[in-house]
């Protein structure tokens, strides 16, 4: 057996099980062993009741002292009881569980694993496993692999599964040699494989996880490089002496250009203007301008007679970037032709402009992913940008890329990253900063709080609703969850319903509504038809609101910094005084000093480097936190030093035979 078998041939896999396991992705051995666990279950020696700290998740050998009470809360079923030891009584809830009814007797001792949790004042554990005390006893001070499901599969089957492929593997023949594992302190691969799903300890876990991250960083920097070199390579045959009408736009704007933007213009319009073919990421943040340069540069191809493309990751945001530009166009006289396509359109709709395209009878065409989709041929296609570039792969540029002869790249992103790594991990680009932000624009002002100051919060809100402003509020979860306490937005609409008066419009929004719903939503937000949006982070990218003042998050300290900073980006894009209010859900002087990073200053790059240094290397038991890029189990910021040490090998091989032989091994370590 080798790592390409597939899933089938392995015990206990049918017709049923292989069709789940295709649902996230897995169809061969090397698939399954490079599904990591997203987390760890640590089973500790239990601990009196009276010791169980506040929102830690412990483990309680408690008697089981009350009856069991049955009650239903619209469609949630809650058991509750109280378990006792010597130090004290504890009240237990389960959800949705009614086949404890005939496990858990007055009488019985069990060994409770949980969260302690505060509700109404008083300390209790919410749904937790239950074990009898000889089989707790069975994997006490073990580290449990927790992976990421889909309904009908368990963590539990997995790790079965796993340790079964692990079994069976042939042993892989490491790609690092010793000596280049001894310089950065790697473990050996078939170690690292074995460690990450079945850890002994945590120092284990922490050898093999770094191991495995090198592998993807080295992948991807390799595969970044490759692109690089080829780019180089491609020549510019585009013709843009003409500048007239590009000077007539920045003539017409009704505000000069900030120092920074003027300074990454001509570093653009240098690109475009040289012998090679532009590669180029503007990093800015939210409010720095991007846009207007990006759009300059599709004038200035425009005017030369050549089609430009600009992409954005939303309908909302493609329909509001096509309507902005057209006002700007006829604020300075501009005649040029644009379009708007995305995959809303009807069929017809569709080809109608698919064909006009094809033709040359657009000149700037405006949209989302659908500008890349099979059938999209353009006639002269010189310049494609992408907006947030954070949200699109490597490939679907590359994709983009290949729709024209070798047309001039421009990819946008407001996603602040420390330069450092930002050189790293776009390392095929060229890089500009717009760090500067508009004279005009107002600083947000910005205050962290806890949940008793949420009443003054919202008499703020209503002011400025009054004033004729409109309000976020940015919640974590779409409904009540049984795994932690935190605010959700169905039900928080709800209690705001109840609170403000009737005439103010309140909706929510959130990752699984349709699209279309999503889209309503927004633009009837856009139009102020709706005063306050209850939202998850789905509007974190999408919509531009610069009547909105107000943004409220609540439980902030379940947010990371760049995140929140990238939701307070949705405030503070209008002439108005704009407002964040970080609410903490739950207070401790590590989350006052976290948050307070972003109440000191409104710069991303800031807050980005700040974030970096607060989370260290320690946080290994969270896998995947930026989402940034697509990684498996690296994480830019939490792993920024094993990123820097394949950075300096990828350097290290670079124009050697050496180089080829790891394109060619690691090829498929990292999904660009």
């Amino acid at each position: 057996m080798n790592d390409k078998t597939p899933l089938r041939e392995l015990k206990g896999v049918g017709d049923k099980t292989e069709k789940l396991f295709q649902k996230i992705g897995i169809t061969t051995t090397e698939e399954l062993l490079r599904y990591y666990p997203r987390t760890y279950d640590v089973y500790e020696e239990p601990v009196e009741i009276a010791s169980a700290e506040e929102e830690k998740t412990v483990s309680i050998r408690g008697t089981i002292t009350g009856s069991l009470y049955s009650n239903q809360v619209r469609n949630l079923q809650i058991l509750t009881t109280t378990v006792a030891d010597q130090s004290g009584r504890l009240p237990v809830a389960w959800f949705n569980a009614p086949y404890l009814k005939g496990t858990l007797k007055k009488g019985s001792v069990f060994i409770f694993r949980g969260k302690i949790i505060r509700k109404k004042g008083r300390l209790q554990m919410e749904h937790p496993e239950i074990f009898t005390p000889a089989a707790y006893e069975e994997v006490v001070h073990s580290m449990q692999p927790v992976y990421a499901l889909t309904k009908g599969i368990t963590s539990q089957s997995i790790a079965k599964m796993m340790k079964q492929a692990l079994e069976i593997l042939n042993l892989q023949k490491d790609r690092l040699p010793r000596q280049v594992r001894e310089k950065y302190s790697l473990a050996e691969y078939n170690y690292a494989i074995q460690c990450i799903h079945f850890p002994i300890k945590k120092e284990d876990l922490i050898y093999a996880r770094k191991r495995l991250v090198f592998d993807e960083f080295f992948s991807f920097l390799l595969k970044i490089r490759s692109m690089k070199d080829n780019e180089e390579l491609k020549e510019n045959h585009f013709d843009l002496s003409k500048n007239e009408k590009t000077k007539a736009l920045c003539d017409s704007l009704p505000y000069k250009l900030t120092n920074a933007q003027q300074k990454v213009y001509k570093e653009i319009e240098n690109d475009m203007l040289s012998g090679h073919v532009m590669n180029r990421l503007v990093q800015g943040d939210v409010g720095s301008g991007k846009t207007i340069l990006a759009l300059l540069a599709l004038v200035r191809v425009m005017e030369n007679g050549y089609q430009g493309a600009l992409m954005a990751p939303t309908e909302v945001l493609a329909k509001q970037h096509y309507e902005s530009v057209i006002q700007m166009f006829e604020a300075a006289g501009l005649d040029f032709r644009c379009c708007l396509l995305t995959g809303s359109l009807s069929a017809k709709e569709k080809r109608n402009i698919h064909d006009r395209i094809m033709l040359g009878q657009f000149d700037l065409i405006i949209g989302t992913h659908a500008l890349i989709q099979n059938g999209v041929s353009y006639k002269n296609l010189a310049l494609v940008i992408t907006d947030e570039q954070h949200r699109f792969g490597v490939n679907q540029r590359k994709n983009f890329f290949e729709k024209g002869e070798n047309p001039h790249v421009l990819v946008m992103s407001a996603t602040p990253i420390p330069r450092t790594l930002a050189i790293m991990i776009y390392g095929d680009m060229d890089l500009s900063v717009v760090d500067e932000l508009p004279a005009n624009r107002l600083p947000i002002k910005n205050c962290v709080v806890d949940v008793s100051y949420r009443k003054t919060a919202y008499s703020f809100m209503l002011k400025q609703i009054n004033e004729g402003r409109q309000v976020y509020i940015i919640c974590p979860m779409v409904e009540e969850s049984e795994c932690f306490e935190g605010e959700n937005v169905i039900d928080y609409t709800q209690n705001l319903r109840n609170y403000f008066p009737p005439e103010i419009k309140i909706e929510y929004l959130h990752g699984k509504m349709k699209q279309n719903q999503k889209d309503e939503i927004m633009e009837a937000y856009a139009r102020n038809d709706i005063q306050i949006l209850v939202s998850t982070t789905v509007i974190e990218v999408g919509i531009n609101v610069p009547n909105a003042t107000v943004m409220l998050i609540e439980n902030a300290e379940r947010f990371g910094l760049a995140q929140l900073h990238q939701l307070r980006g949705r405030v503070g894009r209008g002439k108005h005084q704009s407002y964040c209010i970080f609410m903490m859900g739950n207070k401790n002087s590590k989350n006052s000093e976290r948050l307070e990073i972003l109440n000191k200053s409104n710069d991303g790059f800031f807050v980005a480097s700040e974030d970096l240094k607060l989370r260290g290397p320690g946080d290994f038991f969270g896998i995947r936190q930026s989402g940034i890029l697509d990684f498996k189990i690296a994480d830019i910021y939490q792993d920024a030093a094993v990123l820097s040490m394949a950075s300096e090998m990828v350097e290290s091989i670079k124009g050697t035979e050496e180089e080829e032989i790891y394109i060619k091994q690691f090829d498929k370590t990292v999904i660009l």
